[in-house]
């Protein structure tokens, strides 16, 4: 072979592979990351990236709650289903990263995806219509903001909760500072400053759902709620009591953290995170050992904004906990932690973030307080 040919021949090879590779994307078939369909008299919204825990993005959002307005107002819709597709997860959050990235370059997502994140979480929880989320595998952070609010929350025994935001340098946001406060005792403050994980029946013991269903039964109760005909939300929780009570996975297991609870009470009685931890320390025990060895990793400033945000939000509406959580999401925004946080959990994973201050002393309430301070005309606003 000459010079000349090979020579032709090599130029040829990357251009034959460009076009196999062109070829290739026009033929692949470019799924939606969110699927939103009328079955029936039923709006169905399954969240579809499954490759990624059907982590929510802005794309998503922009998608989701049009619809949802649209579905409301519709006569000819009487209820609505979120579930999330590929049997791993509901949606295991938000994308952090993405938000991370905007963050350090005054890009407008770090603005934008808190603040239509929180609306449409507004939405959910004002809802007129009957609102089902099947909460079936891993639901944290964005995926509870999608769920919890609504009317009817379905666990089941592959349901993993938890708000793990104070490990990265957040604070648990999507209307947290509503509904933790509102669990029994100081569980929901127990919940937020930890991170703490329930699985299966237990998040619908700690009254994060409303209702357990075993997962093999899901199908025939998505499509027993599809056949309702204009019902009520009684008509809802009758047939969602009744496969519950058809599932006995777990039921004779008690919860995970019973024989705990007056511990918790407890040793989260307090009027600051340090109190919280001088509790812990004196009370000497192995559970409250592990809570502070817990706490003492997480970042200090997340640790104080959250104490503070669940205090405030056990009095507000749902619509002024959001305006508060705004505000804290631009303040986080500002800080440094929330991308250190990002930075060793989620990017180089190292688990050994640097925080900045390093210790609940180092944090003053001034800069706490400043976290809540109005943002004048770019708070957030409700239409």
């Amino acid at each position: 072979m000459s010079l000349t040919v090979l020579a032709s021949a090599c130029r040829l090879k990357p251009l034959h592979r460009l076009q196999r590779i062109q070829a290739h994307m026009m033929s692949s078939h470019v799924e939606p990351e969110v699927l939103l369909e009328k079955v029936g008299r039923t709006g169905v919204i399954t969240m579809n990236r499954p490759k990624v825990l059907n982590a929510l993005n802005l794309t998503m959002i922009r998608q989701i709650y049009p619809q949802l307005k649209k579905w409301e107002i519709d006569n000819e819709m009487d209820i609505v289903i979120i579930k999330g597709a590929g049997g791993k997860a509901f949606c295991a959050g938000g994308d952090i990263r993405a938000v991370t990235e905007a963050g350090k370059v005054g890009g407008s997502l770090a603005q934008d995806f808190f603040r239509e994140e929180y609306i449409l979480n507004n939405t959910i929880g004002a809802y007129r219509k009957p609102y089902i989320a099947i909460i079936d595998g891993i639901t944290m952070g964005g995926g509870v903001g999608l769920s919890v609010h609504g009317r009817f929350r379905v666990a089941t025994e592959k349901t993993l909760f938890a708000m793990p935001e104070t490990a990265i340098g957040l604070f648990p946001d999507v209307g947290g500072g509503y509904f933790l406060p509102r669990l029994r005792g100081k569980l929901g403050l127990f919940l937020a400053l930890t991170g703490f994980r329930l699985k299966g029946r237990d998040v619908q013991r700690a009254g994060v759902a409303t209702h357990f269903v075993e997962s093999t039964k899901v199908p025939d109760l998505e499509k027993e709620l599809v056949d309702l005909k204009c019902p009520s939300d009684a008509d809802v929780s009758k047939l969602l009591e009744f496969y519950q009570n058809q599932s006995s996975l777990d039921s004779e297991k008690p919860f995970v953290l019973e024989k705990h609870i007056s511990e918790i009470d407890r040793l989260f009685s307090s009027s600051s995170v340090e109190g919280i931890v001088q509790n812990l320390s004196a009370d000497g025990s192995d559970f409250a050992k592990k809570q502070a060895e817990i706490l003492s990793k997480m970042s200090p400033t997340s640790l104080k904004i959250t104490f503070k945000q669940l205090q405030l939000g056990a009095a507000l509406s749902l619509q002024d906990v959001l305006v508060m959580e705004y505000r804290l999401s631009q303040a986080c925004m500002r800080g440094c932690d929330f991308y250190e946080g990002v930075r060793a959990v989620l990017v180089d994973r190292d688990q050994n973030p640097k925080w900045s201050p390093s210790t609940l002393d180092q944090v003053p309430d001034q800069l706490v307080d400043e976290c809540f301070s109005s943002l004048a005309q770019k708070d957030l606003m409700f239409t």
